[in-house]
């Protein structure tokens, strides 16, 4: 195993434990809330998110052991959007992490909620965390800003607003930025905000990750396995999503996944590092197949 490999892992598992561990705590009422909430956390999937939360710290010379509610927080806000996401009304997706998607096993009022009851539990983290300095309060304002109207939901809204019509780059940047980029820029600017680094640079790089790893899901979309992906493979192009593929193209795509990771590496220099776990994740995000 490399050492990227070796420390996504050790990232990976020190988040899992911590949300075993979170999760066990858990004891709402009704038992179904609780079930629904804790069946879409723990249904695996990569921690993309907090990983990188935990990585961005280390790359800004701060330990991460202490700021764990912050990921937390993360994964409650992202796991609440893939119930929302895979709704009927929404994209209509049986499955998730390669499991019954939530509304599957638990019906869709029930998921409906259990999403609910997931983002307004992040706030609860949020709220705790922002007590504790003025560099928490700024990190709980990142993510909140990055989950809601001038940010994730506005890309979802935006998302299905052009499903089944033509249109351009900018519409699909805008989807792009807001739907995936600033959750994906969350993680790298809230570690900015609690080290004390520049927040507009960390958010520059994760913005542009967000977009490499969009352009990716929507390549993937086209020619991935859905066993490896754990979700319906060809669902973009059936329901005629506005995607990379639709406006430039496989082959576009492709160039535009390979020019977005070099302006990774690019900022990652920016911001004063030269090689490490970053510079890795970004070349594994052009090159993934799940």
């Amino acid at each position: 195993m490399n050492s990227y490999k070796q420390k996504y892992e050790e990232h990976r598992t020190h988040f899992e434990n911590y949300l075993q561990s979170a999760c066990s705590r858990m004891d709402f009422q009704p038992t179904v809330l609780t079930e629904s909430m804790r069946y879409s956390l723990l249904s695996g999937g990569k921690r993309v998110r907090p990983v990188l939360f935990f990585a961005s710290m280390e790359a800004f010379g701060a330990d991460y052991r202490g700021a764990e509610a912050f990921a937390f927080a993360l994964e409650c806000i992202h796991t609440y959007s893939l119930i929302h996401d895979d709704l009927p009304a929404m994209d209509d997706d049986d499955m998730r992490r390669g499991r019954p998607s939530n509304h599957k096993v638990f019906g869709e009022a029930n998921a409906i909620l259990a999403g609910d009851a997931l983002l307004s539990y992040a706030f609860d983290i949020l709220l705790a965390e922002a007590g504790k300095s003025a560099r928490h309060l700024a990190a709980a304002r990142t993510l909140s800003k990055a989950a809601g109207a001038e940010g994730m939901v506005a890309g979802q809204s935006a998302d299905l607003m052009y499903t089944g019509k033509n249109s351009d780059e900018d519409t699909l940047q805008f989807i792009y930025r807001n739907k995936t980029g600033r959750l994906m820029a969350a993680p790298v600017a809230m570690a900015a905000d609690l080290t004390g680094k520049n927040h507009a640079e960390a958010e520059a790089f994760g913005l542009t990750l967000g977009e490499l790893f969009q352009l990716t899901d929507d390549i993937l979309d086209e020619i991935g396995e859905s066993q490896k992906l754990g979700k319906t493979v060809g669902k973009d192009a059936a329901e005629d999503k506005l995607t990379a593929v639709k406006i430039y193209g496989l082959d576009g795509a492709r160039r535009r996944a390979e020019v977005c990771a070099a302006r990774c590496r690019e900022l990652l220099r920016e911001m004063g590092l030269r090689d490490g776990f970053l510079f890795d994740l970004s070349d594994e995000v052009l090159h993934r197949d799940r």
